[in-house]
């Protein structure tokens, strides 16, 4: 049996807790997509990891290129 350990790590998301850093302008500057991620695309990297039972020991960055900065 194989024991599949992963985690998806999420950059700035745009949420109502984030928002005033999102309005400040902090995601077009030092995020190199230019804006905020979404939930959606969060949700999008969980199944990526859970419908694929061969990917294991992984940390899934989901920041738009921010780690890169």
């Amino acid at each position: 049996m194989l024991l599949t350990v992963n985690a998806v790590a999420p950059g700035l998301i745009d949420t109502e807790m984030t928002r005033a850093l999102i309005d400040s302008g902090i995601a077009a500057d030092r995020i190199p997509a230019g804006r905020a991620g979404t939930a959606g695309e969060i949700a999008q990297a969980v199944m990526l990891v859970v419908n694929n039972g061969y990917i294991t020991g992984q940390t899934i960055s989901v920041n738009g290129g921010a780690s890169f900065c």
